[in-house]
């Protein structure tokens, strides 16, 4: 299937964060969307592998997701090299998107920043011919790095004002993860229920300065360009 939008994230979650308004929107929109997740989250203080792979499907089907795979690199451990750049790149060229959606290039969590790195170089290389995977290369049009934990001023925001409670919805799918008054497991700093209201007042700081109630921020990986000035709202 060729998607037009691939959202490619270090950990199951980290899409819903930063930038599930703007996939269900596209969605709604006609676009072809997926996520790859390229951990299972396993060294996370709360929950296992396999009940963040269950709660990733609860996830996929609240955002109506066209695809989602898990390339179950090791969580914490893996590094941008030939290997991982590999896998990377493969599905890259599997589902041949025209965006791709990634990480923030520096963040809380050491894993986000390197996985921004290691989808950033798969874009490039996924598109040089002598890398051979027995698929055809393909480089995407556009990277972009979505807003998570530390503030970064985005280059562009997406209004999701219609999407905020299915995106709550979408993060509330992780119950390990997030608030659960009845959870003896360890606190975090996305466990309590306050980081919902963070999540809403980050999103609502992004959105003001455009005119929109609710948006997302967006990081571009190279100067973007317009043919009509009255595109930019």
């Amino acid at each position: 299937m060729k998607l037009d939008i691939l959202a490619i994230a270090a950990h199951p979650d980290d899409v819903e964060i930063s930038a599930a308004g703007t996939v269900m929107r596209s969605i709604d929109q006609g676009k072809k969307v997926g996520i790859v997740d390229l951990t299972q989250g396993e060294l996370g203080s709360r929950g296992n592998a396999e009940l963040r792979m269950k709660e990733a499907a609860k996830a996929t089907e609240i955002l109506g997701l066209h695809v989602r795979e898990n390339l179950c690199l090791a969580d914490g451990f893996f590094r941008d090299n030939e290997e991982t750049m590999r896998k990377v790149i493969e599905v890259i060229r599997k589902f041949r998107p025209e965006i791709v959606l990634t990480n923030a290039l520096s963040d809380r969590h050491p894993d986000h920043g390197r996985a921004a790195k290691l989808v950033s170089d798969a874009c490039f290389y996924s598109g040089l011919i002598k890398i051979e995977t027995g698929q055809d290369a393909w480089r995407p049009k556009a990277l972009y790095h979505f807003g998570q934990d530390y503030y970064q001023q985005p280059d562009f925001v997406v209004d999701i004002t219609d999407y905020w409670e299915r995106k709550l919805a979408s993060l509330k799918a992780y119950s390990s993860q997030f608030y659960d008054p009845m959870s003896v497991e360890p606190k975090t700093p996305i466990s309590g229920e306050e980081f919902f209201d963070f999540i809403k007042s980050r999103n609502m700081d992004f959105g003001r300065p455009a005119g929109y109630l609710i948006a997302e921020g967006f990081v571009a990986s190279r100067i973007m360009g317009v043919k009509d000035l009255f595109d930019l709202q």
